[in-house]
């Protein structure tokens, strides 16, 4: 046989051979793909559940979810029902172990408090409550104004007003509105934010609340650094920061010493009497 049809031959087997495992793996692959994947019922929320309510039968339903449910995922509805909801849920989200508190802890705002962790209700400033930044979850610094006690019984103490940072990176747990008396009796509507804090700092917000105001600054969720923020007083806005510091000039050159004039003596003897008379004259000698 020749030999150049034997190669020939031989190479188009070899790619006849390459091709047909080609063929067979992606064929493997449409029939793979077209297998339905395993899937598994768990719980959901039927409607949008806020945070702090306690879960009922009407509040729940089961969605379908293909491949592997999460770990912390209900797939009986009796594990949810009567379990207060520590971060508000939506429609069709499914219910995970983590978003609800344990077994018989009941529902509301102690429901979200964490172990070893307190909740304490702040009086906020109206313009704060109505921009309604500060929701649920957000992060916040907690500023204080008024006047020191050293200096209340002085002279000029309303103008000595200083702001002070005392909590920074304080989670807030809820947000809304109360009614309470003001000094005539009268009801009136304040806004009150729950803020989760220690016990240290529940003790000084306390503090706080009956001799300063309180004002809350918004900050991002994702920087958790304390910084190191120096207290201002009333009178420091006030300083002209642009005009330099005047200096008393000083001569590079010495004072000169004036010397004093040269002295010369006139002696004057008129008979028995002699006088002498002092003269000051540039030049002048002895």
């Amino acid at each position: 046989m020749n030999r150049r049809l034997v190669t020939i031959l031989l190479a188009a087997f070899v790619v006849a051979a390459l091709c047909s495992v080609l063929v067979y793996r992606l064929v493997g692959m449409r029939i793979a793909a077209a297998k339905p994947q395993p899937s598994t019922r768990v719980v959901a929320a039927a409607t949008d559940i806020k945070i702090g309510t306690v879960l009922s039968a009407p509040d729940l339903t089961t969605v379908q979810i293909m491949g592997t449910p999460p770990k912390s995922a209900i797939l009986d509805a009796k594990n949810a029902i009567g379990r207060g909801v520590t971060s508000s849920l939506y429609a069709g989200e499914p219910i995970l172990e983590d978003r609800l508190a344990p077994v018989g802890s009941g529902g509301g705002l102690a429901a979200t408090i964490k172990d070893g962790m307190r909740a304490i209700a702040v009086r906020v400033d109206q313009v704060v409550g109505v921009a309604g930044f500060v929701l649920p979850g957000m992060r916040v610094d907690v500023l204080i104004s008024g006047v020191p006690p050293t200096t209340v019984a002085t002279a000029g103490a309303a103008n000595n007003t200083q702001v002070r940072t005392v909590l920074q990176n304080i989670e807030v747990l809820s947000a809304g509105s109360d009614i309470q008396k003001d000094a005539e009796g009268k009801p009136q509507q304040v806004q009150v934010v729950n803020l989760l804090v220690t016990p240290e700092q529940a003790q000084v917000l306390a503090l706080a609340s009956n001799e300063t105001r309180i004002q809350l600054v918004l900050r991002n969720p994702l920087d958790t650094k304390v910084a190191t923020v120096q207290g201002t007083a009333m009178t420091n806005l006030f300083l002209d920061q642009s005009a330099p510091a005047t200096k008393p000039k000083v001569s590079s050159r010495p004072a000169a010493v004036k010397k004093p004039p040269e002295m010369f003596t006139v002696t004057v003897i008129n008979g028995n009497t002699k006088t002498e008379d002092k003269f000051a004259t540039p030049g002048g000698k002895q």
